[in-house]
């Protein structure tokens, strides 16, 4: 059995299966681990890039994105750094003077007093930055540190193993849909040509033109089309 929080947390994340839980649940689940890791941290979150700019995504306190986001609004932070410069940065106290005095400013306002952001880096890319808070001054020591590393370095695998496991997934069901979508374009141009008696490239201009025409997908022109024919007698079919 595993006798340290950091042991029993990577043993759980080494047991999550990314493929069985959404993107959210993933970071949420890394989240949770990491405290039961870190028994200093108040409560954890994860800066990672969302709409192609860095926030918290996910957070086990609503008091972090309202911290974190003087961050955002004045692009000087530890978890920024964190993410952006793949280095760890710890604040024994938010009391007193040193970078990133705006968010230092909005963390003491908050009741947090101390802060620790571990890069989250592949060996080819930095994803985010997981960020720790203590509402003690000097809340985290280098052995929290030494831990929050390893943890770190796990979650980083996990991350990036569902991040290429929905990318896949969502490219699939894309590359999926465009078949289903050709397949019933083809039925569609079939039905044209045996009731206007035209081409295969004609009936497909026929289908573009009525596309254009009522402002339709093609795809969805072409489906409404298969399924009027699917339901007409045949020989109602065949006097088209």
């Amino acid at each position: 059995m595993p006798d340290s929080a950091l042991d029993e947390s990577l043993a759980a994340l080494s047991r999550f299966f990314v493929s069985e839980s959404t993107i959210g649940e993933t970071l949420e689940r890394v989240s949770e681990l990491c405290e039961q890791a870190i028994p200093a941290a108040r409560f954890t979150g994860l800066t990672l890039m969302v709409d192609g700019r860095p926030r918290t995504a996910v957070f086990t306190d609503k008091t972090s994105p309202e911290i974190d986001q003087t961050q955002y609004d004045t692009g000087e932070g530890p978890c920024l750094d964190a993410f952006r410069h793949n280095q760890v940065y710890r604040i024994d106290s938010t009391l007193a003077d040193g970078p990133w005095p705006a968010f230092r400013s909005a963390a003491a306002a908050a009741g947090i007093l101390s802060t620790l952001s571990m890069p989250l880096a592949t060996e080819h890319a930095s994803i985010g930055a997981l960020n720790l808070y203590s509402s003690r001054v000097k809340g985290f020591t280098a052995e929290d540190e030494h831990t929050a590393a390893q943890f770190a370095s796990h979650a980083t695998v996990v991350l990036a193993n569902s991040d290429a496991y929905w990318e896949a997934r969502e490219l699939s069901e894309r590359l999926d849909e465009a078949m289903r979508s050709r397949a019933i374009i083809e039925q569609a141009k079939g039905i044209l040509m045996g009731a206007q008696r035209c081409t295969a490239d004609e009936a497909f201009e026929i289908l573009v033109h009525a596309s254009q025409r009522e402002n339709t997908k093609l795809r969805d022109i072409a489906r409404r089309m298969v399924e009027t024919a699917s339901h007409q007698p045949p020989a109602e079919r065949a006097q088209q």
